[in-house]
């Protein structure tokens, strides 16, 4: 398998579509661990699979996998989205882990590796994540990778029909 970046269990690889059937499985079996946090139906069918990877078809998306490197099965995913170029160079990130291996550091691991790629390979200097208050695995996760607290968005997303706090967090190219 070839790898945007490793590490000693991971390895970060652009999103395809021939992931399509092992993302529809994992997302399936994660629906209660991602029902509270994520926004919108999960991809748990071939259709909404490919629905879902047309966002990357412009400039201001990218679609990541986190995979195992010892079987290439995916541990998580990781989008970089709404880039914006010029006097900015900066994204939002949006990430999951999957119920099957959660816990197991792997997307502490992966989430460094799209940092460094985010920061050189993309020639961005700032990544945010928006992570509500109550999802504490999430805040811990973004945490470990090195992103600091900048502030707290009450009412900034729509998550299953209400609108929901979020922390903000951030890191730069110097932080690194």
């Amino acid at each position: 398998m070839i790898y945007l970046a490793q590490g000693g269990r991971v390895g970060l690889r652009y999103l395809s579509m021939a992931d399509a059937a092992e993302v529809v499985a994992l997302n399936r079996e994660s629906r209660e661990l991602h029902a509270p946090w994520l926004p919108g139906d999960p991809v748990t069918t071939p259709e909404a699979f490919e629905a879902y990877m047309s966002r990357f078809d412009g400039p201001s998306h990218e679609g990541f996998v986190i995979c195992r490197r010892d079987t290439g099965r995916i541990a998580g995913r990781v989008n970089v989205n709404n880039i914006i170029r010029g006097t900015h160079q900066s994204a939002t990130i949006g990430y999951s882990a999957y119920a099957s291996t959660a816990g197991r550091g792997y997307m502490t691991e992966g989430l460094r590796l799209l940092v460094l790629f985010a920061f050189g390979e993309l020639g961005l200097h700032r990544l945010e994540a928006n992570i509500q208050p109550g999802n504490t695995s999430s805040l811990h996760l973004i945490e470990r990778v090195g992103f600091q607290r900048e502030g707290f968005s009450p009412h900034f997303q729509l998550i299953n029909g209400a609108w929901r706090d979020h922390e903000r967090w951030a890191i730069t190219a110097e932080m690194v």
